[in-house]
C-alpha cells in the first residue's frame, strides 16, 4: 500500500513504514497540492500542523488511516474522516513526559521571571531588584484537563509542594486522588488557583476557558500557562490583563495561529512564549512517531489501533475476546440482508454469554456494515457504520445477557424492515464461526461464501429434487443442514455451494411444487 508522509518524522518510525508499505515523504505540500495527491494513498502521517479538512478528505478515496504522531487531532475532521470510514489514530503517550517538563519549566520561568532577566543580562545590565519573584511552593495549581498529561503535571508540581485542584468531568475523584489533586468544579480552577495549566484539546467546550466574561474572576497575581492548544485561552483578553497588571504573568507554547504573527501576546508585559516545543524532545519525537506508525502498520493490516480517536477504545482483553465474532457477525448481517429482500429499518443485536461481559460496540457496527454493505455505494467500515445507519434512519438496540442456553457465546441479529422480521444467529465452536438459527430454526452449518436457503414442506424426495436442479446446473454442495418443525411439515435446508447460482436457477428451485421459497444468499464481501 501507499503512505503518504506529510510532515517530519523521526526516521525511527519511518524505517517501520518501510518495512510494510510504500512511504512517499512530501514536506510542506500546500492544502491544494495535497488535496490533488490524496486519492493516491492509503495513509496518511501528519503532526500538527498540516489540516486535513473535508475538502481534502472529499478526495481521499482510497485513504484508510490517518496517523497524527501527537495528541490532538483538531487539525483533523474528524467528523469528515468518520462519514469516510477513515480510522484517525494518535501518539497520546508518547510526548506526556516531554509536555509536563515543559510545563514546568514555563512555570518556573514565570516565577523567577528567566526570560525578563536573560534579555536584560545580553544587554549588559545588572537589575536584579527588576526581577525579583516568587516561590511555587505552597501556591495552588489548577489544573484543567486530568489526562495523562495533566496527570504528569500533578505529579512533578507535587515535588515543588504546590497544592493541586484539577478539573474535569470525566475523571473520577478516586483517580484524582491518586496524584494529589483535589477534584473541583471549572469556576473553583479560576477563582482560586495561584498559577492555572490547560491540558485539553480545543472544541466548543473548551474554546476560551479564559474569556473576557470570566477574567475578573481570577486571582490577584495569577499565572496562565498554555501547553496544550491555542484558543483555549482568548489571547486578546490574556494580554489586555497583562497590560492592566490583572495577570501576572503567561507563559505560551501554543497559539491561535501559527506562527503567530499578529498574536497579542507578542507586545504584551511579563510573558515567556516558546515556539509550540511541548511535544519538540528527542525521545518524544521518537515515541510519538513510533506510536502513530505502528498503528498505521496495524489498520492497513486489517488490525485494531490501540488509540483511535473515532473508534471506540477497548481493552486488549476485549478486542481479544470477541475478535473472533466480528467477521461472524458481519456474515450475519449481509445474510440478514439478504434475506429480508428489502431494506432494514431496525436492527436488535443480542450479546448472550461470555460475550455479554465485553464491550459489544464493534459487534454492533460489524452487524450494520454487513446490512448496510450493499445498500449504500459509500464504503462502509467498522468507522462510520454507525453514521450511516443513523442517517438513513435506521434504528438500532443493543442487548446483552449472561444467559446463552447451551452455547458459551451467541450472537443473535433480529431485522425489521418492509418484508417483516429475521432473526439470524451464530456462535464460535472450536474457533470457527457457526450459523446456529435462522427465524425459529435451530441447525448447524459453517457459513460459505455462498449459500442456498430453501423453505419447503418435508415431503419424500424434495431435497433430492432440489439438490439434482443444482446439479443439471453443474452447482457443487460441498455441506447442508436441515432443521424441520415436524415431521412431514415445514423444514428449512441451508446448503454451501462452491458455484454461483442464477436467477433461472433459483427459479426452477422454486417452482417444485413442495418448495414455499428459496434464497440465495452471498455471504462474502463483494470487492
Amino acid at each position: 500500500m501507499k503512505i503518504l508522509v506529510a510532515e517530519p518524522l523521526a526516521k525511527q518510525g519511518l524505517e517501520i513504514l518501510r518495512a510494510h508499505h510504500e512511504v512517499d515523504e512530501k514536506i510542506g505540500l500546500s492544502p491544494e497540492e495535497l488535496a490533488a495527491i490524496i486519492g493516491d494513498y492509503d495513509a496518511l502521517l501528519v503532526r500538527s500542523q498540516v489540516k486535513v479538512t473535508a475538502e481534502i478528505l472529499a478526495h481521499a478515496n482510497r485513504l484508510v488511516v490517518i496517523g497524527r504522531a501527537g495528541v490532538g487531532v483538531d487539525n483533523v475532521d474528524l467528523e469528515a474522516a468518520t462519514k469516510a470510514g477513515i480510522v484517525v489514530v494518535n501518539a497520546p503517550t508518547g510526548n506526556t513526559v516531554s509536555a509536563a517538563e515543559q510545563t514546568i519549566a514555563l512555570m518556573l520561568a514565570l516565577a523567577r521571571k528567566t526570560a525578563a532577566a536573560d534579555s536584560s543580562m545580553r544587554k549588559g545590565e545588572w537589575k536584579r531588584s527588576n526581577f525579583t519573584g516568587v516561590e511555587l511552593r505552597g501556591r495552588i495549581l489548577g489544573i484543567v484537563g486530568l489526562g495523562k498529561i495533566g496527570q504528569a503535571v500533578a505529579d512533578r508540581a507535587r515535588g515543588l509542594e504546590m497544592t493541586v485542584i484539577g478539573y474535569d468531568p470525566f475523571v473520577t475523584a478516586e483517580q484524582a486522588a491518586l496524584h494529589g489533586i483535589a477534584l473541583v468544579e471549572l469556576d473553583a480552577i479560576i477563582e482560586k488557583s495561584d498559577v492555572i495549566t490547560v491540558h485539553v484539546p480545543l472544541n466548543k467546550a473548551t474554546r476560551g476557558i479564559i474569556n473576557a466574561e470570566n477574567i475578573g474572576k481570577l486571582k490577584p497575581g495569577v499565572m496562565l500557562v498554555n501547553v496544550a492548544r491555542g484558543g483555549v485561552y482568548d489571547e486578546a483578553v490574556v494580554a489586555a490583563a497583562l497590560v492592566d497588571g490583572k495577570i501576572a504573568g503567561a507563559a505560551f507554547d501554543v497559539y491561535e495561529k501559527e506562527p503567530p504573527v499578529d498574536s497579542p501576546l507578542l507586545t504584551a508585559p511579563n510573558t515567556v512564549l516558546t515556539p509550540h516545543l511541548g511535544a519538540l524532545t528527542a525521545e518524544a519525537q521518537l515515541r510519538v512517531a513510533e506510536e502513530a506508525c505502528e498503528q498505521v502498520i496495524d489498520v492497513l493490516a486489517g488490525r485494531s489501533a490501540r488509540y483511535a480517536v473515532n473508534a471506540p477504545l477497548l481493552t486488549p482483553e476485549t478486542s481479544r475476546a470477541i475478535a473472533p465474532y466480528l467477521p461472524l457477525t458481519e456474515i450475519l448481517g449481509r445474510f440478514a440482508a439478504q434475506y429480508m429482500r428489502g431494506g432494514v429499518r431496525a436492527l436488535t443485536i443480542d450479546v448472550a454469554g461470555d460475550l455479554a461481559d465485553h464491550d459489544a460496540s464493534q459487534l454492533t457496527a460489524a452487524a450494520l456494515r454487513g446490512i448496510l454493505e450493499n445498500a449504500t455505494s459509500e464504503k462502509v467500515n467498522l468507522i462510520n457504520a454507525g453514521f450511516l445507519a443513523k442517517n438513513r434512519g435506521l434504528t438500532v438496540t443493543e442487548r446483552k445477557t449472561s444467559d446463552a442456553g447451551t452455547f458459551a457465546s451467541l450472537v443473535t441479529l433480529t431485522v425489521e424492515g418492509d418484508n417483516g422480521t429475521a432473526v439470524v444467529a451464530g456462535t464460535i465452536a472450536n474457533g470457527e464461526p457457526r450459523l446456529v438459527r435462522i427465524d425459529d430454526n435451530w441447525l448447524d452449518m459453517a457459513p460459505a461464501p455462498l449459500m442456498v436457503v430453501t423453505r419447503h414442506q418435508d415431503k419424500p424426495g424434495t431435497m433430492g429434487r432440489i439438490g439434482l436442479i443444482l446439479g443439471e446446473a453443474d452447482v457443487n454442495i460441498s455441506s447442508m443442514t436441515l432443521s424441520r418443525t415436524a415431521a412431514r411439515q415445514d423444514a428449512l435446508m441451508l446448503l454451501a455451494v462452491d458455484d454461483d447460482v442464477s436467477d433461472a436457477v433459483a427459479a426452477a428451485i422454486r417452482n417444485h411444487p413442495a418448495v414455499l421459497d428459496v434464497w440465495v444468499i452471498r455471504a462474502a464481501p463483494e470487492r
